[in-house]
């Protein structure tokens, strides 16, 4: 008689891994995974064990969360926080975004918003206060700064005025992820501009299968965005 072998999965992170990947507060990782923040710091500190099949849940969720590049909150203003040069303080948005970059000294790829900005296809908002990037999990010791995830593949970055970001698909992806937090005017704007730029035409647009829905409802926005 043949032997069976039964492959059991087993966690490879623990909380406290989870939770740098992400990018997370104690609080934030709470929040967004709907656990007791007294849970969580107990689990960390080893006061409690999790049980081992709610951490391959978690780790399972935390890895696609990591993909899909979700937050769950808003970051909100600390004063122990260091500022970033304000919006309202530049003439234009790359000059402000050049002055943000030198700030904060490390390497780091503009997304979302700041993405659309570079790309030119938006011109943001004078009292900006959200910067939306790729970088080191530390940049969040800076107030308004919102870290998507520590890397993002190279296919999917630009280079351009000395600034690196995301390109157009990656850009409506993370937005399409962030819909619940995020200010939808910039993407809609930018959508709108490549559809009219582009023969009408959404043509070079793509969006991974899980966001064609909202990425249709998206499209729909755009195409009236500049009759409304």
């Amino acid at each position: 008689m043949g032997v069976l072998n039964v492959y059991k999965e087993v966690p490879l992170m623990d909380i406290r891994e989870m939770r740098a990947e992400l990018g997370d507060t104690q609080s934030e990782f709470a929040d967004r995974y709907h656990i007791p923040f007294r849970t969580i710091q107990n689990w960390e500190t080893g006061v409690r064990k999790p049980p081992e099949y709610i951490m391959i849940l978690l780790e399972h969720q935390v890895k696609e969360d990591l993909v899909n590049r979700r937050m769950s909150v808003l970051p909100k203003y600390d004063p122990k926080k260091a500022d970033l040069p304000r919006r309202k303080d530049y003439i234009g948005s790359l000059s402000w975004l050049k002055a943000v970059q030198n700030r904060i000294g490390e390497d780091i790829v503009f997304a979302l918003d700041q993405a659309l900005m570079c790309q030119g296809n938006f011109g943001g908002r004078n009292d900006e206060y959200i910067v939306w990037l790729y970088g080191d999990t530390s940049l969040s010791r800076f107030n308004g700064v919102a870290v998507l995830g520590k890397k993002v593949s190279p296919l999917c970055v630009l280079e351009k005025n000395g600034l690196r970001f995301t390109n157009l698909n990656r850009t409506i992806s993370d937005a399409l992820a962030n819909e619940s937090i995020l200010d939808m005017q910039g993407i809609t704007e930018a959508v709108s501009r490549y559809y009219f730029s582009n023969g009408e035409s959404f043509d070079g647009l793509s969006v991974a299968p899980e966001y064609q829905d909202a990425f249709e409802r998206l499209a729909q926005d755009a195409k009236s965005y500049y009759n409304s």
